[in-house]
């Protein structure tokens, strides 16, 4: 059997155009299927005239209300980074507003082993309520992943307010998130107590910490994301068309040597019936150290005159759990919130690392035609792996694991939130020894994304 052992590709030189992309074509393909159907699907320029509308049909998609001239021009400033298009119809009352909206962006993503892959992230996708069921969704996803195919990303990402619609484009839940409602009497602090310090700082402080910590941070965990520095208003509240700013409290955590390791924003819901008895809800927090991440969870925890703490997006294995008297004082609820979508699997697989050594012959298939094949990844004792392709008809090398998935599949394991022999056991893998393939596939921190986009 002849394999092809020129694939190799190291993660940190797998790089994209970013800015090429911003201004590609649209995907002809989808152009003319939607063109067939007197609809017109094209490029929508953050900077110029057709942009307020557009904006104005993600609000009326998303059930929000109309943006005002200030939140547009504030929403155009933060936005040059994204790609953004749109789908019109020139017989509708109102021909400059699109009846379908998606935008997206080369961004990293961060992969099991503390890597970052160029990836397709792709955000605002709407289809009005009166253009259902006439292949515009599917248009647009198929032209925004052929874009992203064309300029080299091998991978796309999305977070999902309906998490039904995207299976059929290859998408899976690849990291979950936790939501926390924590009784705060009953939760009792047995955490580390840090010789940091906690204090409050204005809300522009915290907005000029996050961005750095951030960018810090977030390699230390698959499935977290680049974020651009415009993000952070959103959770500082510092735009002039920011909502409710005045509300959010900030805090930042210094180490015994005067460094800033953590922050965090929350808000108070005071309770009328029992001032005693407010609710807390963390915007953010953000962590460099363990220190910094038991001082301010503390600090939450025992505020005065709060009864519940509440918080989102956190992995489903924080070390929080362990740092109260209670485990039962609290509620967590767990659900789908990064989906990832292998565009190139060598590419893909060779950019991570993983758990166990061992070799495992993979038949991928892809409906859409961008990822499907059969590959052999081989993986050294330190965890890093090498792909081949192995030709069709043609036995599974020996000692190779064999497995046959879809490229769904593959995608939700590839950060290592969910194992191959789960996925087998669920019907939706087939292997001769499941247990092997997952754990070489296994990553020892579960995946999580902090944001949504």
């Amino acid at each position: 059997m002849t394999f092809d052992t020129d694939t190799r590709r190291d993660a940190d030189s797998a790089t994209v155009d970013a800015a090429a992309y911003l201004v590609a074509p649209v995907n002809e393909r989808s152009r003319a299927r939607l063109a067939e159907n007197g609809l017109d699907y094209r490029l929508v320029p953050v900077t110029g005239d057709d942009y307020p509308q557009w904006l104005q049909s993600v609000a009326r998609g998303f059930q929000d209300g109309e943006r005002s001239d200030e939140q547009v021009a504030s929403s155009r400033e933060r936005s040059a980074y994204r790609r953004v298009t749109g789908v019109y119809d020139a017989a509708a009352p109102v021909a400059d507003a699109p009846v379908a909206t998606i935008a997206s962006w080369i961004g990293q993503l961060t992969v099991p082993g503390g890597a970052s892959l160029p990836s397709c992230a792709i955000s605002a996708v709407t289809v009005a309520p009166t253009h259902r069921r006439r292949g515009i969704a599917r248009a647009m996803l198929e032209g925004e992943l052929g874009a992203a195919v064309s300029a080299g990303a091998p991978l796309a990402m999305l977070t999902v307010s309906e998490s039904t619609l995207y299976g059929r484009y290859g998408f899976a839940p690849a990291a979950a998130s936790a939501s926390w409602r924590i009784e705060t009497k009953r939760a009792t602090w047995i955490g580390p107590r840090p010789d940091g310090r906690v204090d409050f700082i204005p809300r522009q402080r915290f907005r000029e910490l996050v961005a750095p910590l951030h960018e810090r941070v977030r390699l230390r965990v698959a499935g977290e994301i680049d974020v651009q520095g415009s993000f952070w208003d959103g959770f500082a509240g510092t735009t002039p068309t920011a909502e409710k700013a005045g509300e959010k409290r900030a805090v930042q955590y210094t180490d015994a040597s005067g460094v800033v390791r953590g922050v965090a924003v929350y808000t108070v819901k005071e309770n009328h019936d029992d001032f005693t008895k407010a609710s807390v809800h963390v915007g953010y927090l953000l962590a460099e150290t363990d220190d910094a991440y038991a001082a301010l969870w503390r600090f939450l925890l025992e505020l005065d005159l709060v009864a519940e703490v509440n918080a989102g997006e956190l992995s489903v294995d924080e070390p929080l759990r362990w740092m109260i008297a209670d485990q039962r004082a609290a509620t967590v609820t767990l659900r789908d919130h990064q989906y990832v979508r292998i565009l190139d699997v060598p590419a893909a697989l060779e950019g991570r690392r993983y758990g166990a050594p061992g070799a495992l012959a993979l038949d991928v298939t892809d409906v859409l035609g961008h990822a499907g094949g059969r590959f052999l990844l081989t993986v050294d004792d330190g965890g890093r792996g090498t792909v081949s392709t192995w030709s069709d008809g043609a036995a599974a090398p020996d000692g190779a694991v064999e497995v046959s998935l879809g490229i769904e599949e593959l995608s939700a394991a590839y950060l290592g939130g969910v194992s191959l022999a789960t996925l087998a056991a669920a019907g939706r893998v087939r292997s001769t020894d499941a247990s092997a393939a997952a754990r070489v596939f296994s990553w020892h921190v579960a995946p999580r994304l902090s944001i949504w986009y």
